[in-house]
C-alpha cells in the first residue's frame, strides 16, 4: 500500500527536495478507494495528496459548467508541472467529463452530494470562505490561509447560526508570484472569477441572495472584488460582498495594534500575524526553530507592505526583491497566545460583517417594493416581482 501524505502540509523547501517523479493527486471530493488509486498509479511507494477540491462538478451539490470548472483544475495542475512535477492528476468520479485528458483519473465514488447548501438555509448569509495552497517561508505549511479562513468562517457560523451557513473552504486560490518558491499553486485570475461567479449564478437560481465571499489569501482580493462587481451587476436583487482578507476592520485591526509586537513591515505573509494564528490553531505544522523574518520589504510613503496595506500606489513587483525566505514579516514574534486572541477578534468582525449583509440587502429589497426611482417602473411591469 502506497503511503499517502498531506501536500499542504509541508513547508516549501520540503516541497522542493521532492522526487519531481513523484504522483499528486487533488481529489475532486470524497469516497475514493486509495487502493484502487495506487493500482492506477502502478503502485508507487509515496504518493502527495492535495487538498480535496470541495465541489463544482456534477454531483458535488453545487455544479459549476464543466468548462470552468475544467480551466480552474488545469491550471492548478500545470502549476505543479511548472515546478517540475511529472505525474499530477485530478482524481474525479466516474461520469465525470473535465476535458483534461491523461491529466485526470476517474473512479466511483460511495455516494453524491446533495444540494447544498439546503434549501432551509435560503434566507441567511452564504459564506464562501476561499483560502490557498502555497509557501508560507521555511517554518509554516503550504495550507495557512486554508487552515486560518476556515476557523474563522466556521466560528462566525458557530456564533450566529440562525444568519450564516458556510460552503466548505476552497484551498486553492490566485499566486501572482507562483515560480518564486516552490508549491505555490495559481489557479488563474480569470479562471478563479469564471469559478466564483458561476458559482454564485447557481445559488442565486436556487433563491438565495445574500453571499460574502471570505478570502484568506491576498492574491484572490482584487479577483473577488471583480466577482462581486458583475455579480451584483447580473443579478440586481442579490447582495454579494467581500473584504480585504480578515482582521482588517475595524475590529480587527484594533486587536493587531493593541498586541503587535512588530512594527510596520511586521505583518505580510508567514508573519507575526499567520503564525500566531496557525500556532492557536495547529501548532504542531508549526516549525518555529526554521522561522527566518523577512522584513526588508523596499519601502516608500506611498507602497508599502503590512496586513491592512496602505499607501495610494497599487502595484505587483517581484517577491524576489523584498523576500529571501518567502515571508513578508516577522514570524520570530508569533505565539499562540497572540494567535487566540486575533482569531477571536477576526471572527467577531466577521459577524458584524454579516449583520450588516443583512441589514443591506433587507433595506434595500424594502426600497425596491416601495417603488424606489426606477423600480416603480420595473414593478408595474412585472407584478409577479
Amino acid at each position: 500500500m502506497a503511503d499517502c501524505f498531506r501536500f499542504d502540509e509541508l513547508t516549501w523547501p520540503e516541497v522542493a527536495a521532492l522526487p519531481r517523479d513523484l504522483p499528486l493527486l487533488i481529489p475532486l471530493g470524497t469516497g475514493y478507494s486509495w487502493p484502487l488509486a495506487a493500482d492506477s498509479l502502478s503502485n508507487p511507494p509515496r504518493i502527495g495528496l492535495l487538498p480535496s477540491f470541495p465541489f463544482g462538478w456534477r454531483g458535488s451539490g453545487l455544479e459549476v459548467p464543466e468548462p470552468v470548472l475544467a480551466a480552474y483544475l488545469k491550471n492548478l495542475l500545470d502549476s505543479l508541472r511548472d515546478d517540475g512535477f511529472t505525474r499530477v492528476y485530478a482524481l474525479a468520479p466516474q461520469g465525470t467529463d473535465l476535458g483534461l485528458g491523461a491529466q485526470a483519473l476517474y473512479f466511483p465514488v460511495a455516494a453524491t452530494q446533495k444540494s447544498f447548501p439546503p434549501e432551509s438555509e435560503r434566507g441567511k448569509v452564504i459564506l464562501a470562505p476561499i483560502g490557498h495552497t502555497e509557501q508560507h517561508s521555511y517554518h509554516l505549511p503550504l495550507s495557512v490561509d486554508t487552515l486560518i479562513i476556515e476557523a474563522i468562517s466556521q466560528g462566525a457560523v458557530n456564533s450566529v447560526p440562525e444568519s450564516a451557513f458556510t460552503l466548505p473552504v476552497m484551498p486553492y486560490g490566485v499566486s501572482m508570484h507562483r515560480a518564486s518558491f516552490a508549491g505555490t499553486l495559481n489557479a488563474g485570475g480569470r479562471a478563479f472569477e469564471d469559478f466564483w461567479l458561476e458559482a454564485v449564478n447557481s445559488l442565486v437560481a436556487r433563491g438565495f441572495d445574500r453571499f460574502y465571499l471570505m478570502s484568506g489569501h491576498g492574491g484572490n482580493s482584487s479577483f473577488l472584488v471583480n466577482v462581486i462587481k458583475y455579480a451584483g451587476d447580473r443579478h440586481k436583487r442579490i447582495f454579494c460582498a467581500t473584504a480585504f482578507l480578515h482582521t482588517s476592520g475595524t475590529t480587527g485591526t484594533a486587536a493587531l495594534e493593541k498586541h503587535r509586537e512588530s512594527k510596520i513591515g511586521g505583518m505580510g505573509h508567514a508573519c507575526e500575524l499567520e503564525t500566531s494564528m496557525v500556532l492557536a490553531l495547529r501548532p504542531e505544522l508549526v516549525h518555529m526553530e526554521r522561522v527566518r523574518d523577512d522584513i526588508n520589504f523596499i519601502s516608500t510613503p506611498n507602497y508599502y507592505m503590512d496586513w491592512v496595506e496602505g499607501g495610494a500606489l497599487v502595484a505587483n513587483p517581484p517577491w524576489e526583491d523584498d523576500s529571501q525566505f518567502g515571508a513578508y514579516g516577522a514570524g520570530s514574534l508569533g505565539t499562540a497566545e497572540k494567535g487566540k486572541i486575533w482569531l477571536e477578534a477576526a471572527i467577531a468582525e466577521k459577524v458584524e460583517h454579516i449583520h450588516e449583509i443583512h441589514e443591506q440587502q433587507q433595506r434595500r429589497e424594502a426600497r425596491r417594493k416601495s417603488g424606489y426611482g426606477l423600480w416603480g417602473k420595473l414593478f408595474a411591469g412585472n407584478p409577479a416581482l
